[in-house]
């Protein structure tokens, strides 16, 4: 990515590019206690997860995009346009999670569209990761009226879709974007605050999972733009050392 090029995403995410003596603005070194949490993340044994085996266990990408769209555990059925699968590349390193469609979502099918979109991409950007590298998906399929948030009984019936997609992908690293998103997927109700900075395990592969705000938060509080560019450059770090 040329220099002019990055600064552009850089902006958008309203963060002023330097670069260090002898490193160049995306070679920024990761604090010392950030180092610390990736190493030892990297060399501790992968702990047995509670998470239930996924009822869509076996489908492959094809029947599971079948079964997304032909779904109805759950009454949000009843007030879709359609089901937002997920979108990338099937071979990703980086899964994206969000909490749920919104209404542009809802309209067009795919994950993260409109300002919130664009933001994500110019994050994504900001690190050296194109759109079409990664993998977005939401831990809802369905948006839920009025973009409230999900229930637990909604983010459950919906969840074993995500593991799924998960088992297909294999993924070296999920980046939870929103409190919502967050909460749901590490079942806690630790606040984003205190699961920033952390490398979290998600799932029976333990697959490592940061958090960070989501870009429509981001968009109404761009003062917490540098956190997120902090966060990005911690994810940045955890999946180099998986």
């Amino acid at each position: 990515m040329n220099s002019a090029l990055r600064r552009e995403y850089l902006a958008a995410l309203g963060i002023q590019a330097w670069v260090a003596r002898g490193a160049t603005a995306l070679n920024v070194a990761i604090p010392a206690a950030a180092s610390a949490v990736v190493a030892r993340a990297a060399a501790a044994p992968a702990q047995p997860s509670d998470a239930p085996v996924p009822r869509e266990g076996g489908a492959d990408w094809p029947e599971l995009r079948a079964r997304v769209a032909s779904c109805t555990r759950c009454t949000l059925c009843n007030t879709r346009t359609q089901t937002v699968f997920g979108v990338g590349s099937q071979s990703a390193e980086w899964l994206i999670v969000g909490e749920a469609p919104g209404a542009d979502e809802d309209r067009q099918g795919e994950p993260f569209v409109g300002k919130a979109g664009q933001l994500l991409n110019s994050m994504l950007y900001a690190i050296g990761l194109k759109r079409e590298q990664v993998y977005i998906a939401n831990v809802l399929k369905c948006r839920p009226p009025g973009n409230r948030d999900p229930t637990a009984s909604e983010a459950a019936e919906c969840l074993p879709y995500l593991e799924q997609q998960i088992a297909l992908l294999r993924p070296k690293l999920m980046l939870a974007v929103g409190r919502i998103a967050a909460q749901n997927l590490l079942r806690t109700n630790v606040t984003l605050g205190g699961l920033r900075q952390k490398v979290h395990r998600f799932g029976l592969m333990q697959v490592p999972l940061v958090a960070t705000y989501h870009p429509a938060y981001l968009l109404r509080t761009p003062s917490e733009k540098g956190k997120a560019w902090e966060d990005l450059k911690f994810a940045r770090q955890v999946c180099a050392g998986v």
